[in-house]
Order: C-alpha cells, then structure tokens, then sequence
C-alpha cells in the first residue's frame, strides 16, 4: 500500500489525542466481554439493535474526526474502484480463511486453551423470518464498521503514531480481539490472527472492500448459517 496521506490539519499531539478519545470509547465497552458471563440472558433482537446503533455511531464519528483533519474517507479505504473485483476476492478469500481459523480454534482448543463456556444466545437468532432479517442486517453493519474502525482508522492512525506498519497491524488486531473475550482465550486469539489477515489483505488491496466482504462472510456463516442448520 502507497504511504497514508498526511493529516493535514493535526499535529502529532493532537492526533494522538485524537486516537487516546477515541480507544477510551470503545474499550472500555469491548474489555467487559471478558465478564459477559451473563449475555445469554439478552434476547438477540436487543443485542443486534444496540449494536447496530453504536457501530454506526462509531463510523459516525470516524467521518467527523476525519473531516476534522481535512481527510477523505479514500484515507481509511473506503475506495469506488473495482469494486466488483473486491467483492469477488472477498467471496473466494473467504473460503481458505474461513478454513483457516477453524483449523487454528481447534487447534488452540486441543492445547487446552479456554473456549466459549455456553453459547450467548444474545448472538444466536431464532429462526424466524424477522429475526434472521434483523441478523443478516447486523451482519453487514457490523462487518462495513469493524473494517472502518480497525483496517481504516485506527490502522491509518497506529501507523503514524508508531511509525511502523507491522506495529500498527499487531496493535489494531490486538484491539480487535479484545471484543471477543466471551469465547475464551482460543476464541481471542483466532479473532487476533483473523484480524491480522484482515489488514493484510486491506494494505495489498488498498481499499476496505474486500475484507468487509471476508468479514460478512465469516460472520454470516457463523452467527447465521451455522444456528439456522443447527
């Protein structure tokens, strides 16, 4: 990927407060899926609408920061060209990536590290027309706010911070994973791979395209496809 665009309308102090603001909303929030010993108690349709509204919320306030510092949003990857290219490559990546991160879970699990220690049923849908609508929904927005977050903003701003690439892919996964804590330790570190994968597909194709499409996808099947055979 080409150097990210300067932000013009920072300075290095300010856009590391910029990016401390903006980790204190989401983390604390994120942190205390690790504690969600109790999530199963919420019905999905609350889950999914609460999160719909605050991922939307999110890039919301990704588009201010962003116009804040004079920046376009092609800065983050959110690009028009080849788009039916991106979203084919998303489909195909999808399918050795999905097979991936399973192999790794199972792995991970037979090394003894921890997994979910029930199913939220807050994440699994009834089968029922409305609600599986509602899911494929929370599907698509949690996929196209995710990559913004973690492939577009915070990547972009970790890599000027750190002035490392590599740095700034290893820290947004990490944060990425943070999210996930309610499927144990194993569940964590795929979730980091994953996200590693991710933003390396997003820096080779320099556009969010593709990896919202692998998101969509790995999500579809798990939260959608998977409960609907079950």
């Amino acid at each position: 990927m080409q150097d990210e665009p300067s932000v013009k309308g920072l300075t290095r102090r300010q856009e590391l407060a910029e990016t401390a603001v903006f980790l204190l909303l989401i983390l604390p929030s994120m942190a205390l899926s690790f504690l969600a010993v109790g999530q199963g108690a919420l019905p999905f349709p609350l889950v999914a609408a609460t999160t719909i509204l605050r991922d939307a919320g999110l890039v919301a306030l990704i588009l201010l920061l962003l116009a804040r510092a004079r920046q376009s949003v092609a800065a983050i990857g959110w690009v028009r060209r080849t788009v039916g290219r991106e979203i084919i490559l998303g489909v195909v990546l999808s399918v050795p990536v999905l097979i991936g991160v399973t192999a790794l879970n199972a792995a991970l699990r037979t090394a003894h590290l921890s997994g979910p220690r029930t199913l939220p049923t807050g994440l699994v849908p009834a089968p029922r027309f409305g609600t599986l609508l509602l899911a494929v929904v929370l599907v698509a927005v949690v996929a196209v706010a995710e990559e913004t977050i973690f492939r577009g903003y915070l990547l972009l701003r970790f890599t000027r911070l750190l002035r490392s690439r590599s740095g700034a892919v290893l820290l947004s996964s990490v944060v990425f994973s943070i999210g996930h804590g309610y499927e144990g330790s194993a569940g964590v570190l795929t979730v980091g791979v994953t996200g590693v994968v991710f933003a390396i597909v997003y820096l080779w194709r320099r556009s969010l395209v593709a990896p919202i499409v692998m998101h969509f996808c790995l999500d579809f099947i798990t939260i959608v496809l998977v409960p609907l055979l079950r």
